[in-house]
């Protein structure tokens, strides 16, 4: 099958390493001021092993491809979308991997709705340079919605064989709701407090935060049609290895923006609709967005 990867950070390294070393073919779609000495070949380090292999680059998406991975951050959504020249047809399959729900409605209303697969991925990983890669901790989670197991149930089993835990969900909005359960307690108590998960944890004023922000997604997913129970998403955390950093905490830390809009925001909307309280949510929110400004300042 052949794969085109849009966004080459952490996420989409993982991806194209595991499908180039089952022999699919990859291109990595990169912006036009990096794509020249872009490497050829990519390399991932990870408790799977360590490995090199080829890849294709192209500076657009201008060809037939059976499946289009989506893995860039939020905030990058619009403006790479715009290196997609082909037309929708073209493609078999786009599988966003992003943060949050409301891409998923964008991304339909641009490639239609039976084409767009919605997926999750639960993974710790980071390009640490160009082309080269860095998985830390053994577990990789990959859900499908099952709207896609016809058109990507080999590339499954192609994951499955490097070591993912793969599966097709029914209900795609419980599969973005239970991500984005754990993801938003999980990147705004740490980015806005500068902590590791565990530090968090054991701080019983955070500790506070994380079970308030934990009751506050519970509650906004369940009012709007994904029954969510607080107790769940907590005892997630006792059992996380108490080290993990979000990737929004690093942002915050290098002066990058952070997906608030496409975590938090999705939270904060569905909230006003249903007219539920968050204010967990709102501090951590302006908590990070005071960090960020003053990043930015310095």
């Amino acid at each position: 099958m052949r794969h085109a990867i849009l966004g080459a950070g952490g996420v989409g390294g993982l991806i194209g390493v595991a499908l180039a070393k089952s022999a699919e073919s990859v291109t990595l779609v990169l912006r036009p001021e990096t794509w020249k000495d872009y490497p050829a070949e990519i390399s991932l380090q990870s408790p799977l092993g360590s490995f090199r292999v080829p890849v294709d680059r192209a500076t657009s998406v201008a060809g037939p491809y059976d499946v289009l991975w989506i893995t860039v951050k939020a905030t990058q959504l619009e403006s790479a979308l715009r290196s997609v020249a082909v037309n929708p047809d073209q493609i078999g399959a786009v599988v966003p991997l992003l943060n949050g729900i409301d891409h998923v409605t964008l991304l339909r209303a641009r490639f239609g709705h039976d084409r767009v697969v919605p997926a999750s991925i639960g993974v710790e990983a980071e390009r640490v340079a160009p082309g080269k890669f860095i998985h830390r901790g053994m577990a990789i989670r990959l859900a499908f919605s099952a709207i896609g197991e016809g058109r990507l149930a080999s590339t499954a089993e192609e994951f499955r064989k490097f070591g993912f835990a793969c599966q097709f969900v029914a209900d795609e909005m419980k599969l973005l709701w239970t991500k984005l359960s754990i993801l938003a307690p999980f990147a705004l108590t740490t980015s806005a407090s500068g902590l590791t998960i565990g530090e968090v944890s054991s701080d019983p004023a955070w500790r506070k935060r994380l079970e308030g922000m934990a009751r506050e997604v519970a509650a906004v997913g369940t009012a709007s049609g994904t029954p969510l129970e607080a107790s769940t998403i907590v005892a997630f955390f006792d059992k996380t290895p108490p080290g993990g950093r979000s990737s929004m905490q690093k942002d915050v830390a290098a002066g990058n923006l952070p997906e608030l809009d496409g975590i938090a925001g999705a939270i904060l909307r569905r909230a006003e609709a249903h007219d539920i309280d968050v204010p967990v949510t709102r501090e951590l929110v302006a908590m990070i967005r005071g960090k960020s400004a003053g990043a930015n300042k310095t």
